[in-house]
């Protein structure tokens, strides 16, 4: 696996960009909801924090101590991940990089959060997305991340990005049309990480 440059001195432009996903969330997903239930559940998965007794790996605690911006999300689960993974650096908040919307669609029966949360996606991937954030709008939103995390690299900084498994998979493909190639894959699992450079650097 491709590992970064360690030393800023060392280090030809553009920096790296490390996109990761939180770590796991506190709020249990074993119950069975309604529709509405869901919806409750949601907005108390998005105002809390993360699991007790959690530590990052090694690897992103790593890029952590090399990045020279560390971004993340507004939701607590997100912030306090860059916080684990940061050190002393600050830490930069934007809802830019929030979860993409999951409204659950209009089905009746009870269903844990974790089968919810497939539907849900499933059908906001179709168009069924309500009043809330279409999958239109958050590629567009998508793109503007992938944007904003490209010109700090560009501008020769270490980029390190702590936000949310789909959000994150949006901005990928975006990165990718830019020219900027993944070369270490770490997965879509909670403290997972991928890291992108420069597929023809100048």
């Amino acid at each position: 696996m491709a590992q970064p440059p360690s030393d800023h001195a060392a280090r030809t432009m553009p920096g790296w960009i490390a996109i990761a996903r939180h770590g796991k969330p506190a709020l249990s997903r074993a119950v069975l909801l309604s529709r509405y239930q869901y919806r409750d559940w949601w907005r108390m998965y998005d105002a809390g924090g993360l699991a007790p007794g959690q530590s990052p790996p090694l690897a992103l605690r790593q890029l952590g101590e090399q990045a020279d911006l560390v971004l993340t999300s507004t939701l607590r689960r997100a912030v306090e991940t860059a916080q684990a993974v940061s050190g002393s650096k600050p830490i930069v908040q934007e809802e830019l990089f929030v979860e993409a919307a999951l409204p659950p669609p209009p089905l009746p029966g009870q269903y844990n959060p974790g089968a919810w949360g497939v539907m849900a996606r499933a059908a906001w991937w179709l168009g069924i997305s309500g009043e809330e954030e279409s999958r239109k709008e958050a590629d567009a939103r998508a793109r503007k991340a992938a944007l904003f995390l490209i010109a700090k690299a560009e501008a020769g900084e270490n980029v390190l990005l702590l936000a949310h498994g789909w959000f994150n998979r949006m901005i990928r493909p975006h990165l990718r049309e830019q020219g900027w190639a993944c070369r270490s894959d770490g997965g879509d699992k909670y403290w997972s990480h991928r890291l992108y450079m420069p597929r023809n650097p100048s």
